[in-house]
């Protein structure tokens, strides 16, 4: 039987990771489709995929016909179209509260270091793979920083970034770790991240939206 919601994205992505963590919280069934990004020049510039998303990134969701891209515009529509399990608070000002830290990420860290930009500085600076990792690593390591900083500083963070229910701002952080660790990105300074990081991991939701679970993901010995 074929699934209303189709999900295009790529293992490692971690926009599609968040969206992923989003579906699995919200106990949604969903069709993977993947989209490599870096095979035959990267599938995602294909005219068949431009056409679903024009600004040829992952991920793309497609529900009952209707195409959503932008990671957080997605998980908003989820939020709004599938209500329960909830992951934004009821009140006006948690709601805020979970959209900062999750922008915090999705705006200010994940795109410094988006596959794209990545490419760019090869292309254009000729950066090779230690200085892609220098970048990577300065820009997680400030948008860390600040968010430890918000998380440990405040009465809201419970046993996940705000209370002890996993939110929006938890889909959005816990991949940001992930590609931490990816960098090599030491995580000593950052104890109610790491924190929180476990208490996710140890969830199923959290379990089967890992990159290395991806259908696509590369086998492994």
């Amino acid at each position: 039987m074929a699934l209303d919601l189709v999900l295009y994205g790529y293992w490692r992505s971690s926009a599609a990771y968040r969206v992923r963590i989003a579906l699995n919280l919200k106990g949604l069934a969903y069709e993977s489709r993947p989209v490599h990004l870096v095979r035959d020049g990267g599938e995602q510039h294909a005219p068949d995929y431009q056409a679903l998303n024009p600004q040829e990134l992952v991920p793309c969701l497609v529900d009952n016909g209707q195409v959503f891209t932008q990671s957080m515009a997605i998980i908003e529509y989820l939020e709004e179209t599938r209500p329960e399990p909830a992951l934004l608070p009821a009140d006006p000002v948690g709601r805020a509260r979970v959209r900062t830290l999750a922008q915090a990420v999705s705006c200010d860290i994940h795109p410094l270091a988006n596959l794209r930009v990545l490419q760019h500085l090869v292309t254009q600076f000729e950066a090779d793979d230690a200085a892609k990792g220098v970048w990577s690593r300065h820009w997680i390591t400030l948008g860390l920083q600040a968010l430890e900083s918000m998380l440990a500083g405040n009465v809201a963070t419970g046993r996940f970034c705000h209370g002890d229910t996993p939110t929006m701002a938890d889909a959005c952080l816990i991949p940001q770790v992930y590609n931490a660790v990816r960098w090599k990105l030491p995580l000593d300074d950052y104890p109610t991240i790491r924190r929180i990081n476990e208490a996710c991991l140890a969830l199923e939701a959290f379990q089967q939206a890992v990159p290395e679970a991806q259908p696509d993901a590369p086998a492994t010995d």
